[in-house]
């Protein structure tokens, strides 16, 4: 087995991303990318009580609960600051909080939804390109263009016109700009840029991001990552 580039250690960023095999699609339903989203939610937190395919059988109750006393605990393995799902690849901006934190995270969490979807889609092989990306995200600058790029990435990737952003649901650009309760931790980004409505006008500043995107662009480690479906 390949040793990973990368060195991911405690108390640092990544930008953790992968892509379907030979480009595929791994979201093939509003459900597929609603349970990716919700091994997020659940496998940031260190030890839940039981597996995902068990806890999403239990009544609604027994839910509310289990997931109640992992925000209470918050004792989590990493904390997840941006995500963008796309039809055949996914980006994740992560803090590492504990050793191997990222690494079980992505075992528990990525591979579970694999799982899931072979059983669904009564598939076989490998879903990903391989093991997953990391890239260490080095200064605060850094930190919010690449926040602007994975929130950009359904425009980057002509899913969607800069206008209409907020009409894709899989990012989590529309959780900086409510209040309701998240399991996105905003405040690193959101303290940066004082409140949501100066976040979102950075986000928007399209002209912007082409010219600085040049800054970030080892942070993808693969140039033509968000290129050609």
């Amino acid at each position: 087995m390949a040793l990973r580039k990368t060195i991911i250690a405690s108390g640092q960023y990544y930008h953790i991303f992968n892509r379907g095999v030979a480009r595929n699609p791994i979201f093939f339903s509003n459900k597929d990318y609603e349970r990716f989203l919700f091994s997020l939610n659940y496998y940031q937190y260190k030890d839940p009580p039981v597996r995902l395919s068990y806890f999403l059988k239990m009544e609604l109750k027994e839910k509310e609960n289990i997931l109640q006393e992992l925000r209470d605990k918050n004792q989590k393995i990493i904390s997840i600051l941006c995500y963008s799902l796309m039809p055949n690849h996914y980006h994740l901006l992560l803090k590492q909080e504990e050793d191997f934190g990222i690494e079980n995270f992505i075992c528990r969490a990525v591979n579970g939804y694999v799982k899931y979807l072979n059983i669904k889609n009564k598939r076989v092989g490998p879903l990903f390109q391989g093991a997953f990306k990391a890239v260490r995200v080095e200064t605060d600058e850094q930190m919010i263009h690449l926040s602007r790029y994975i929130h950009l990435n359904p425009v980057i990737s002509y899913l969607v016109k800069p206008q209409d952003i907020l009409n894709y649901k899989w990012t989590s650009l529309g959780q900086y700009l409510t209040k309701t309760q998240s399991f996105i931790d905003k405040s690193f980004i959101l303290n940066y840029f004082g409140n949501k409505d100066k976040y979102f006008m950075f986000i928007k500043d399209f002209e912007d991001y082409k010219k600085r995107i040049i800054d970030i662009e080892y942070l993808t480690l693969d140039k033509d990552f968000d290129e050609e479906y």
